[in-house]
């Protein structure tokens, strides 16, 4: 197991996967249920343990291009929801505060971006579902901001190889290079380094899978 995996783990812990997404009529979409999943693989595991438990979830469920994106549309508004609410919770000054701003605006033009794509395939948008986000202060927001940017970018990675449009494939390569950057920005804000490794190698598949069953259940 790589440094990168076990640094991750210092911020996912199984209580945070637990109370992500609520839906009042107890009626998940599959993307709901695929992104709790990736959630759930990336706090037992930490991030590099998302993007194969994604792979294999799209491949077994013969998704098509629509499905991907509305798997990639529900992380956004995660992540579009956590930081525009973070504006006014997460009590940051100075340079985390326009930071907090430049990713609210990114992840809201990311979800602008996937739902005018999913019309234009002839899809339907999922809906946005509701979020809870456990934290508390400026530390315990970085925590969580630095376990949902791992795990994003390792869920895009994950479901790039079940995409077969190659002009869908390079619209969310345009994504995921933002989201790595993100990713970085919040790890220097963690005093953390923003690439420890040349390479992220994932975890074995079967371990992974085997792993977040009991949360897809």
């Amino acid at each position: 197991m790589s440094d990168r995996v076990t640094t991750n783990e210092q911020f996912a812990t199984p209580e945070l996967a637990a109370v992500r997404i609520e839906e009042d009529s107890g009626d998940l979409s599959r993307s709901d249920v695929l992104l709790k999943g990736a959630l759930a693989a990336g706090a037992v595991y930490g991030a590099l343990a998302v993007g194969p438990f994604v792979r294999k979830a799209l491949a077994m469920t013969g998704s098509s291009d629509v499905d991907i994106l509305n798997f990639a549309l529900t992380l956004e508004y995660l992540e579009s929801k956590f930081y525009e609410e973070a504006k006014s919770r997460a009590k940051a000054s100075g340079e985390l505060k326009s930071l907090v701003n430049l990713l609210a605006s990114d992840e809201k033009q990311h979800v602008e971006a996937l739902t005018a794509t999913i019309k234009q395939l002839g899809g339907k948008p999922v809906a946005e579902p509701k979020f809870d986000f456990p934290y508390s202060g400026t530390g315990g927001f970085l925590k969580l901001a630095q376990t949902f940017e791992d795990t994003g970018v390792s869920a895009y990675n994950g479901a790039a190889p079940m995409i077969k449009s190659k002009e869908v494939l390079a619209a969310a390569g345009g994504i995921v290079q933002v989201e790595a950057r993100h990713a970085a920005a919040i790890r220097l804000q963690n005093s953390e380094e923003p690439a420890p490794a040349a390479f992220d190698t994932p975890l074995d598949e079967k371990q992974v899978l085997k792993a977040v069953e009991p949360f897809l259940a």
